[in-house]
């Protein structure tokens, strides 16, 4: 099978609902990783955020992905929302060492601030990069409006992460708050995903995009278009995307990447199929 010249992901992979949907039916938790390897190349892994995972369970994230697969792992949050990056040598040295097993796999570290992280605080942001190791690529999203609104500081941001050779996270909510508040999981999702603009500012070679979407498939579509246009770019220029999507439940994830990449293949001739799910 060719590999799609792209990383295609949902945030996580421990989805019970996907039994017998994508996942084979009889599929116990500890195989979840392994089949979603199947069908993915990506995967975001908001787990990291809340805690740092045993050497036994980086061992079996190892064991059960090919050296293709990427983790985008998020710093803990006690690094970036807690100290704000600030002093926190010992907990992301700790860190690093116990995910390093993962070698290559780690390319894609997403640093996520949170909205009290502010433009006054970028130097921090400056020395964080800079005490990282070279070998991994890493991607950063801020949430305080200014970054997005205010013109000096969103051009003094990406021209700081650009020199850092660092990826900014474009964020788009716009299709979950578009949706009417049919279920708890989109109440919840609109309650947590904040609303800011939505800007194509790229500042290094893997653009990631966390996409939100609707709970109602079809709706995706027309927000879907611009990002598959966006992304047909991205591979013209020599980039390799990373795109993530998401939706209330998450359990439509599957379906929904199915649905990006055929319109991806509309726009992008020789673009290879997805494996088929694991319960097909």
């Amino acid at each position: 099978m060719t590999a799609i010249p792209y990383y295609l992901g949902a945030p996580l992979w421990a989805v019970n609902e996907w039994k017998g949907e994508f996942y084979t039916q009889k599929a116990k938790p500890a195989e979840f990783l392994q089949q979603y390897a199947q069908f993915f190349n990506a995967v975001e892994g908001n787990t990291t955020f809340y805690a740092t995972p045993s050497e036994a369970m980086v061992a079996r994230w190892l064991a059960s992905t090919p050296e293709t697969f990427r983790f985008s792992f998020k710093f803990p949050r006690v690094i970036t929302h807690e100290y704000k990056l600030q002093g926190v040598a010992a907990e992301t040295k700790a860190f690093l060492e116990r995910m390093q097993p993962l070698g290559q796999r780690l390319n894609g570290f997403l640093i996520q601030l949170p909205a009290s992280f502010t433009p006054s605080m970028l130097n921090a942001l400056d020395e964080f990069i800079q005490s990282l190791p070279p070998i991994y690529q890493y991607a950063v999203e801020v949430r305080h409006p200014a970054f997005f609104t205010d013109t000096a500081t969103r051009q003094h941001y990406n021209e700081l992460l650009r020199s850092l050779k660092v990826d900014r996270v474009i964020f788009d909510s716009r299709p979950v708050h578009s949706a009417p508040a049919i279920d708890e999981s989109t109440k919840e999702a609109q309650r947590k995903k904040p609303r800011l603009p939505v800007q194509l500012d790229t500042t290094a070679q893997a653009p990631m995009l966390r996409y939100i979407g609707h709970p109602v498939l079809e709706e995706n579509q027309k927000f879907l278009e611009p990002w598959v246009a966006q992304t047909a770019r991205w591979l013209e220029a020599g980039m390799k995307p990373y795109i993530y999507l998401h939706t209330p439940s998450n359990i439509q994830v599957p379906v929904l990447a199915r649905q990006f990449h055929a319109l991806l293949q509309k726009r992008v001739t020789g673009l290879p199929d997805l494996p088929a799910f694991p319960c097909e």
